[in-house]
């Protein structure tokens, strides 16, 4: 008998609480939006769940707000293991899946059965991206580290020397989650950078 199944509920519910704190060292590719340093998946996360609480009229359907908020504190944690993939690696991102299915079998699984399958569902539906709500976490996803470019000046886009076609490609179903939202940062964080320069035409 494996020493997990020895441990009672709530000592396999802790293991698990503790075993995340490492997110807040997971670096991530955008600044905060003084600049000072790049933020890190936790503070992402929270990020996002705080627009889900505000910014859930704005979905393009009725959804469930508790599940999106929960989709997105959850939608990250893989990369305790797999790594934080930059939008734009194309390397990374064609073995991310394999890296992120292993990471998500071996780290939801430090908690009880039931809430293992729990939140491993809730990662799966993200990463399909076919319900209203993972649909509107994408949404959220997509739009804040345009937020965060945009109030540094793009400085992560100018370091990665990011053109629009990178930025187009990676935002063409943004609009599924919310056509309200994909709209606004598209006229005030995509659009102002483009004409200064900061984003690269091609």
């Amino acid at each position: 008998m494996g020493t997990e199944s020895r441990l009672s509920r709530m000592e396999q519910q802790f293991a698990f609480i503790k075993e995340i704190d490492g997110v807040k060292k997971i670096g991530r590719q955008s600044y905060l939006k003084d600049g000072s340093r790049k933020e890190n998946d936790a503070e992402h996360s929270w990020h996002l769940a705080m627009m889900a609480l505000l910014m859930g009229e704005y979905a393009n359907d009725t959804i469930d707000l508790l599940r999106v908020i929960s989709m997105v504190l959850v939608h990250d944690i893989v990369e305790l293991d797999a790594g934080d993939t930059y939008a734009y690696d194309e390397a990374g991102n064609a073995t991310k899946r394999e890296r992120e299915l292993a990471a998500a079998d071996r780290i939801f699984h430090i908690l009880p059965e039931d809430q293992a399958e729990y939140l491993n569902d809730l990662w799966e539906e993200f990463e399909e991206n076919i319900t209203p709500e993972s649909k509107f976490a994408h949404t959220l996803d997509n739009i804040q580290p345009m937020m965060l470019n945009d109030a540094t000046d793009g400085k992560a886009w100018k370091e990665h020397q990011v053109k629009l076609s990178q930025i187009m490609k990676r935002q063409e179903k943004t609009k599924d989650g919310s056509v309200s939202l994909w709209e606004y940062a598209r006229e005030n964080f995509l659009e102002r950078n483009l004409e200064s320069g900061v984003i690269i035409k091609d």
